[in-house]
């Protein structure tokens, strides 16, 4: 399958314009592995036994989480993807219509600094993981100069497979996909035989908020793709039906997110330490024997290279809205700096990893979720996107509205973050709204935020969209 130009060759060279038609002739299956991809990360396996040890759920209410969180995540980030096929743009410039050309650099900056710390996160992921195999195979303990080195390393890596572009990004996920799943099935096979099953099923149920709490946990990490979902949808022809899009997003993540989840809280109850590990990932080498362990470590290396190849193949485009005028792959490496920076930080200095994680998937979803309020919204109402609008930056676009800025948008989008914010807790973060109440109890702050942007957006006035010839040629794209 061909997901750029003819004469592209592996280096995409498209960035933020609709891809033209001719060359729209990805399938809807291609979207299964991209989404298996993004969430092979040995991260999960701890917030699983997060489930079973902070929150005491037993196995079935552990199951019921990692079923509920990627349908309600990935259902979101798959609804957001058909604006992909309608538009043939990145979610970021297709945002230009929503927010108006100025009002765009609202949430778009705000995006691209929470990828910053996303993208930190699995670059510290993936170090830990190459230290830990280090350690296993040759006895090389951690030191300041190897976590300089693996850290470069690491994002080195991502930055040349985000910087060719989409092709290389889909032939890598394939490859990781059927890696993961055959290794992901021998360690699930050693947890069948060597755990104690009785003890496992005979575990009292724990409180259902704390439920709850665990899906918010878990779903929060899924929200964060919602923006980049249309960036992986642009290739495919507008005939690609919604329902496929949606499945095989939500189906990717569901087939990963529940295993992991699953085994993360059946080794808690052998291992409990897992929860709170400092460092989570040579946690779960000490676990398993250096057979098993080792290639599944350099797997999980490889998912984490391949979720943060593909959030700074977003933050190319989104840098690219913002106004950096360099193409899209040296955008990328603007990303790559800082993810190396904080990078180094975070291994040198932060004193708990799972607590920094955990205050930061939950900023994190809020900081999303308001974007995807508003924007999912306006796909009820807009079938199409004027491509030359989408670039025209200047007083002349169909989508400046008044002064730049359409008034709606960016009042839902600026009241949703305010409101998310109010009945947010994390270590980092507490709200005034946050105690004695479900919403913040259950750190659904990010549920508030998408419901507010979205009921606020739906009611106010919008501003008129002025058509232009180019958008009056234009096919109108086939409806939901």
């Amino acid at each position: 399958m061909s997901t750029a130009g003819p004469h592209d060759g592996a280096l995409e060279t498209h960035g933020i314009e609709p891809v033209p038609l001719p060359e729209r002739t990805a399938r809807t299956r291609d979207l299964f592995p991209t989404w298996v991809a993004a969430n092979i990360t040995v991260l999960l396996l701890t917030m699983g036994a997060t489930l079973a040890v902070s929150y005491g759920l037993n196995i079935w209410q552990a199951c019921m989480v990692g079923v509920t969180a990627p349908i309600v995540a990935f259902g979101l980030v798959g609804l957001i993807g058909i604006a992909g096929r309608r538009g043939g743009a990145p979610g970021m410039a297709l945002s230009r219509a929503v927010f108006g050309q100025r009002g765009n650099l609202l949430p778009g900056s705000l995006i691209w600094i929470a990828r910053w710390g996303w993208e930190t996160i699995n670059a510290v992921t993936g170090a830990y993981a190459l230290l830990t195999v280090l350690d296993i195979v040759f006895g090389v303990k951690s030191n300041t100069f190897l976590i300089v080195v693996t850290l470069l390393l690491f994002v080195v890596a991502t930055f040349a497979i985000s910087g060719l572009g989409i092709r290389a990004v889909r032939k890598c996920n394939k490859w990781a996909t059927y890696l993961f799943g055959g290794f992901s099935v021998l360690v699930l096979g050693r947890l069948i035989v060597n755990t104690d099953w009785g003890e496992v099923f005979g575990r009292s149920a724990g409180p259902t908020p704390l439920m709850i709490t665990g899906v918010g946990l878990i779903a929060a990490g899924g929200i964060s793709w919602a923006p980049s979902s249309p960036d992986f949808t642009r290739y495919l022809p507008r005939t690609a039906p919604s329902g496929a899009i949606v499945r095989n997003c939500v189906g990717g993540a569901a087939i990963v997110v529940l295993p992991m989840v699953l085994m993360g809280a059946v080794m808690a109850f052998d291992t409990p330490g897992l929860a709170s590990a400092a460092d989570p990932v040579s946690f779960v080498g000490a676990i398993l024997p250096m057979w098993m362990a080792v290639p599944y470590l350099l797997i999980a290396l490889v998912g984490m290279l391949l979720i943060n190849a593909m959030s700074m193949y977003s933050a190319g485009f989104t840098a690219q809205t913002l106004g950096l005028k360099v193409p899209r792959h040296w955008a990328v490496s603007v990303n790559a700096v800082i993810s190396l920076v904080l990078g180094g930080f975070l291994m040198l200095f932060a004193t708990s990893f799972m607590g920094s994680f955990i205050a930061f998937l939950s900023l994190l979803a809020v900081a999303f979720s308001a974007w995807v309020g508003v924007f999912g919204a306006d796909m009820l109402r807009r079938k199409e996107y004027d491509a030359g609008a989408l670039l025209d930056t200047t007083r002349t676009s169909a989508y400046w509205y008044r002064g730049g800025f359409s008034p709606a948008a960016v009042a839902a989008w600026a009241v949703g973050l305010g409101s998310g914010a109010l009945f947010t807790t994390s270590d980092w973060f507490t709200g005034p709204l946050a105690a004695n109440n479900p919403v913040g109890e259950y750190g659904l702050g990010w549920v508030a935020t998408v419901a507010v942007s979205f009921l606020l957006y739906v009611v106010l006035p919008k501003p008129a969209v002025a058509r232009t010839p180019q958008a009056a040629e234009e096919p109108t794209s086939l409806a939901v």
